[in-house]
């Protein structure tokens, strides 16, 4: 049971650093799925060159759940998801509208900014996943360890939601596609790249998540919590 109190500040849920925060959760979220289109060689590995932001957005909800407390987290995954289906209803309806006669840029538009049913669906399905075992295993792993050993917290949510992520969204876009093997192959690639990406990243969510309870006064703990992940 956690000896420590619930520190809370309620105004701190609007601060600017609070707005920064969701800022740079959703834009990563967007830009990833923009520019994951492109496939990078890193090595001998093929990665869609979303993994350069994307695992951003599980650092920033990593700070998120760890400073505001799984309730805000959970409000800012739905925000995430719903930004992310507007930006892909207008970018529908913009591929739809018919092009200038002047303009000869539609065959790239589509290529590059259309998207198919089943991978929509696999990104959709894979970032709510992910975002809300990851969230959820922190909070989870803040009340265990009393607030102690952060980069366990982080580390180890990381690993689950990201393998999470990636299973899902694999399997569901590729199934079929790919054989079993591959399928694997490309699930541990991604899950490698993005857990290693987070572990790098641990001193500057160190910096981030003390510097925000100091300054916002606000450090929560999720004793009390419904973990439903529709109870927004």
């Amino acid at each position: 049971m956690n000896t420590k109190p619930q520190v809370h500040n309620p105004s701190a849920g609007h601060s600017t650093a609070f707005v920064l925060v969701v800022a740079g959760f959703v834009t990563s979220l967007l830009v990833a799925n923009i520019i994951a289109v492109k496939l990078i060689a890193v090595g001998p590995w093929i990665l869609p060159a979303g993994v350069i932001i994307f695992p951003l957005s599980f650092i920033l909800g990593d700070v998120l759940t760890e400073v505001y407390g799984y309730g805000r987290a959970r409000q800012v995954i739905w925000l995430g998801f719903a930004c992310n289906l507007l930006a892909v209803l207008a970018i529908a309806l913009a591929q739809a509208l018919p092009p200038a006669g002047f303009w000869d840029g539609q065959a790239a538009f589509e290529r590059i900014l259309g998207y198919t049913p089943r991978l929509l669906l696999a990104s959709f399905l894979a970032y709510l996943v992910g975002e809300f075992v990851n969230a959820y295993v922190l909070a989870r792993m803040k009340i265990l360890t009393q607030g102690r050993w952060l980069w366990m917290r982080t580390i180890g949510s990381t690993l689950v939601g990201q393998l999470l992520d990636s299973a899902v969204f694999i399997t569901v876009a590729f199934t079929g596609v790919l054989p079993p093997e591959a399928l694997l192959v490309a699930i541990l690639v991604q899950w490698l790249a993005k857990s290693v990406y987070e572990a790098a990243a641990t001193p500057l969510t160190y910096w981030v998540v003390n510097t925000l309870k100091r300054r916002e006064g606000v450090d929560v703990y999720d004793t009390q919590t419904n973990f439903n992940p529709l109870k927004v």
